[in-house]
């Protein structure tokens, strides 16, 4: 997988767990979560769709928010990826 691929597909992977998260978790729409969380909606929705990588205080902030701590999100993401994800290769 080249560079570019691997990179698109950490943030497609960050983006459906947020999204998870706030639906199955918060079960608000987006709007409303951004708007009570101070999260810019746009970049929300563009985090959510993998379009858009978000800094690690972003993702803090998100998760917060939704009520999980940040350990368990990188937790989460580690099992996404899969245990052969390597942004590198070896």
């Amino acid at each position: 997988m080249q560079q570019d691929d691997k990179i698109l597909y950490f943030h497609k992977a960050v983006g459906a767990i947020f999204k998870e998260i706030r639906e199955n978790k918060s079960n608000i729409s987006i709007s409303r979560f951004a708007r009570e969380y101070d999260v810019d909606r746009g970049n929300l929705s563009k985090i959510e769709r993998g379009m858009l990588g978000c800094r690690i205080l972003t993702a803090w902030k998100i998760s917060e928010a939704a009520g999980i701590k940040f350990s368990d999100f990188a937790k989460r993401l580690e099992d996404k990826l899969g245990a052969g994800f390597k942004f590198f290769d070896e």
